[in-house]
């Protein structure tokens, strides 16, 4: 796997950026990081392994990892992320902004079919945006797509997209993950159906659908690049417990695994014919804290418990030394407008000033909420209430199934540990969970000043004002800590060596496993 660092994230933003500054209609890069090197060989059936179930298959509402990855096999977007976070084309070949970025022009592809052999035109991605728009659709999307105003079909192949403010990003985020285009028929119908059965235009046709143990899809003769998929058949197999989902990537009864802890990657490295995997990331833990509730409701509060975290000894206990120190900011070294600033140093002494001043002399008693996917929510859990017991804070950490904890505790609760893929750009994660209106808005924060920053830098192209609006968000966000961010993950993975074409995407919810195919010594399975 060619790795990908921030200097080649950057080269390929800035490329992205005299596109757009030049009027140039946009199109994918020539070649991909992930690229195949050789001409790769056509059939088999690919396994790859999931550490919980893609209970939800809609696609406009999927909320983890092996959700996304079921969606992405079996529907397109406009545009597609590609390694180096700038966008391709997926169902829209081509596209371009006019001159103030407040009107962008979208040129589909010809001939492009559902799943049920219906065409796929302009009608079906104005019907899909207009459905993800609606908040009754309960879609993260909708505040992560970009200030849209209206979509309009200009014809069956065209697409234009009016926004209530200029938009340099909206390539990029037409790209996410539950930005998938659906038939219009469909949504003008049962919108729900999509619960329980997939009619989309992507690489993989669905077959059968067991969310707790195996998801099943078979390549889609119609795709719109015949070459690809280059596998007949993938089958997604979960497994809860990791150490048996490790053995059986061993053993070869898997061949990919999409993602592995710490303490198995070296196991997995060292394993004859497994290929272990790893690149730089913004994927963090947060502990988010609800900013409108006591005692968290007192910023004072918020600061005592950021001073009393190690952020060093973090990144040793919750990433196994696979990752880097979180500064309260969800924008890591690998996004390009991340602001350098000092590291928050533990402080115990200012800690318990800080609490007393707010009205806890004596310490506070708390119950941290932690759900058990992955397990690094409950390590951070642990180690936070170890660490900040110096301090006063009395904290007991309940862990819980992640069906459970999403269903009672995920933007309902005041102090528990979240878990976030890294975002195509700064204004994407800002947008998915800290401005008033973000999707998840889990700490309700609501700071104006903050939103207003963010707000500005969308409509900016200049690299240079918009890295300044940026830096003063990260630098607001550090002083206010809606929530304690304190380590960012390197990804992990392993593979079977036979497995071709395959790499680890910085986004953490990309796969482009219609880039993958077998090699000659991999198993036959029927």
């Amino acid at each position: 796997m060619i790795p990908v660092t921030r200097r080649l994230f950057l080269s390929g933003t800035a490329a992205a950026v005299c596109a757009l500054s030049s009027g140039t209609v946009l199109l994918g890069p020539a070649s991909s990081a992930l690229a195949q090197t050789a001409a790769p060989k056509r059939g088999g059936v690919l396994r790859i392994s999931v550490d919980q179930a893609a209970s939800v298959i809609h696609p406009l509402r999927t909320r983890v990892n092996p959700e996304y990855l079921v969606a992405e096999l079996l529907y397109s977007g406009l545009t597609r992320l590609g390694p180096e976070m700038t966008a391709e084309p997926d169902l829209a070949e081509s596209w371009s902004p006019d001159a103030s970025l407040t009107e962008w022009t979208f040129t589909l592809r010809p001939g492009l079919t559902f799943h049920d052999g219906s065409p796929c035109t302009a009608k079906d991605v104005v019907a899909t945006f207009t459905a993800i728009l609606d908040p009754k659709t309960a879609s993260p999307a909708r505040t992560n797509v970009g200030p849209i105003k209206e979509v309009v079909a200009r014809d069956d192949r065209t697409v234009l997209i009016r926004l209530q403010s200029p938009f340099a990003d909206l390539p990029v985020t037409l790209a996410y993950t539950n930005a998938r285009i659906i038939p219009a028929a469909v949504i003008e119908g049962d919108l729900d159906s999509l619960s329980r059965t997939a009619i989309g235009t992507g690489p993989f046709k669905l077959v059968s659908f067991e969310p707790d143990r195996k998801i099943v899809v078979e390549r889609n003769p119609a795709y719109y690049d015949p070459a690809r998929p280059y596998v007949d058949r993938v089958e997604v197999l979960v497994y809860p417990d990791r150490t048996a989902e490790a053995s059986a990537l061993i053993s070869g009864d898997t061949d990919l695994m999409m993602a592995t802890a710490p303490g198995e990657f070296q196991r997995l490295g060292k394993a004859s014919g497994v290929k272990a995997l790893r690149v730089p990331s913004g994927q963090f833990l947060n502990v988010n804290m609800g900013c409108d509730q006591k005692p968290f409701s007192d910023v004072r509060v918020r600061k005592a418990l950021a001073l009393t975290i190690d952020r060093d000894a973090m990144v040793g206990f919750v990433a196994g030394g696979y990752g880097t120190p979180g500064n309260d900011s969800p924008v890591s070294p690998a996004y390009h407008f991340h602001k350098e600033m000092p590291l928050r140093k533990a402080d115990v002494a200012q800690a318990k000033k800080l609490l007393a001043e707010a009205g806890y002399p004596n310490g506070v008693d708390l119950t941290l909420i932690a759900s058990d996917k992955p397990g690094t929510r409950t390590d951070l859990a642990v180690a936070i209430r170890e660490m900040a017991k110096a301090a006063g804070f009395r904290i007991q950490v309940q862990t819980m199934p992640h069906a459970t904890y999403l269903d009672q505790v995920w933007k309902k609760g005041n102090f528990y540990v979240g878990f976030y893929n890294m975002q195509a750009t700064a204004d994407a994660i800002f947008s998915l969970l800290y401005t008033s209106d973000a999707a998840w808005n889990e700490t309700r924060w609501n700071n104006t000043a903050f939103d207003a920053l963010v707000a500005e830098a969308r409509t900016k192209t200049d690299e240079a004002e918009r890295q300044a609006l940026y830096a003063k968000a990260q630098q607001l966000m550090h002083e206010e800590i809606p929530s304690v961010i304190p380590v960012f993950f390197d990804l992990l993975a392993a593979q079977r060596t036979y497995v071709q074409g395959y790499g680890l995407h910085p986004r953490g919810s990309v796969f482009r496993l219609d880039f993958v195919s077998l090699g000659a010594d991999a198993p036959k399975r029927g």
